[in-house]
């Protein structure tokens, strides 16, 4: 048998079933109209930006990633727990403005903007976090244009990047911001021609579980603020360290430790220099604050068996889940947390494989696991299902449409 990922903790049975926020999984399949089904924890998103604002400096801001997990009853309910949003597209754009979040606490990362995206922006009053030199002077034509002071800050291309992340983001020849060498000249630039100057953007990595990485990445970041706001020759308003805290995904996997995370960023925000003392800080998290608090569910269709191996086919699959079958970034396959979520808590009996309806062998949520044995019409949960599920997944592949989804 091969190793199945770590639960997150949150989850209990009720009735020998799997049950989220105090709810049967069957229940909550029964209120969304049928599988396969996303499901969402308040109390689960709440409690994680709790933890995380406990362990962080008071003077340090959670800005939230949207592109985690764009949902909207999900922006809602994060509007009244993060100081920020951040967003890497037009269309996420008219996502949180229909959320009914302040375009002020908005900010837009992200590569090959088009003009209609910075248009929109630059009007609703968005903080852009340039990517390139051209992109600058397009955003400043346009609000000369309408007439309108935009609100700029650059992105930053570091000469480092975050140690064990699953993406590297920094660190040598990127697409993504402004190679810190010219950052300077561009800075004071944007200031000369009247705009509202913003700060820096300085994200190296995603979805690192090393503590002790994250710390010298953010030391790394902070001495670079302070370097390109020294020869910018302009106050700093405002600097976002990036992210990079992970989730355990993976069988071995542990937790991130964001105590010794935020003690570390308090030591350093003891002793900044100069030039950053009034400077705000924020951190931009998506998968760490919303990844563990979802659930997917999808209903066993057929078992059969195929040269001994036993394979349980689920109406559901990599068209919403890609990341658990292992085709969103991952070299080599490893399993995501699932359970057979109707048969919770019975012990494991038999090695099968969990495979999705596509006809595609890439179609498989779990290889080789061990389950309780499971049967037509059980339910199949698979965890870490918060973050790049349903948005990030080709749900229109094959015609198969979308999963239904509720936050619970």
């Amino acid at each position: 048998m091969k190793p199945l990922g770590p639960i997150p903790t949150g989850f209990t049975a009720i009735e020998g079933e799997l049950a989220i926020a105090g709810r049967k999984a069957s229940d909550l399949v029964a209120q969304a109209g049928g599988t396969p089904l996303f499901v969402y924890a308040r109390e689960l998103l709440s409690q994680r930006v709790a933890d995380l604002r406990a362990a962080m400096p008071e003077r340090l801001a959670i800005h939230y990633a949207v592109k985690a997990n764009p949902y909207q009853p999900l922006l809602q309910h994060m509007a009244g727990l993060v100081d920020g949003f951040d967003i890497a597209s037009g269309g996420e754009l008219a996502m949180v403005q229909a959320a009914g979040i302040d375009p002020a606490r908005v900010s837009f990362a992200g590569p090959g903007k088009r003009d209609a995206e910075l248009q929109a922006a630059i009007t609703a009053g968005v903080t852009l976090n340039l990517e390139s030199e051209g992109e600058a002077a397009r955003a400043l034509d346009i609000a000369s244009r309408l007439g309108v002071t935009p609100r700029l800050a650059i992105r930053v291309n570091p000469d480092f990047d975050l140690k064990g992340s699953g993406m590297k983001m920094g660190g040598g020849a990127k697409p993504f911001g402004i190679d810190a060498a010219r950052v300077p000249a561009l800075a004071r630039q944007l200031i000369a021609a009247g705009a509202q100057w913003r700060g820096f953007h300085i994200f190296a990595g995603s979805q690192a579980l090393s503590a002790d990485a994250i710390i010298e990445t953010q030391g790394h970041t902070l001495a670079l603020a302070a370097r390109l706001a020294e020869q910018s020759g302009a106050a700093l308003p405002k600097c976002n360290l990036g992210g990079g805290f992970g989730i355990p995904y993976f069988p071995g996997d542990e937790p991130v430790n964001i105590a010794a995370i935020g003690a570390a960023l308090a030591d350093r925000f003891a002793q900044l220099p100069a030039v950053l003392e009034q400077t705000a800080f924020c951190v931009e998290l998506g998968r760490y604050l919303v990844g563990e608090s979802g659930v997917y569910l999808t209903r066993i269709v057929d078992r059969k068996e195929s040269h001994g191996e036993i394979y349980l086919i689920t109406d559901g699959g990599l068209h919403h889940q890609l990341a658990a079958s292992g085709n969103f970034g991952t070299v080599v396959r490893r399993n995501y947390p699932s359970a057979i979520a109707t048969r919770y808590d019975a012990v494991a009996e038999e090695e099968a494989s969990i495979v999705g309806c596509l006809c595609t062998p890439l179609d498989r949520l779990a290889d080789k696991g061990g389950f309780p044995r499971a049967d037509v019409g059980d339910l199949v949960a698979i965890f870490c299902a918060g973050a790049y599920g349903a948005s990030a997944s080709p749900a229109m592949f094959l015609g198969q449409g979308p999963a239904h989804e509720i936050l619970i």
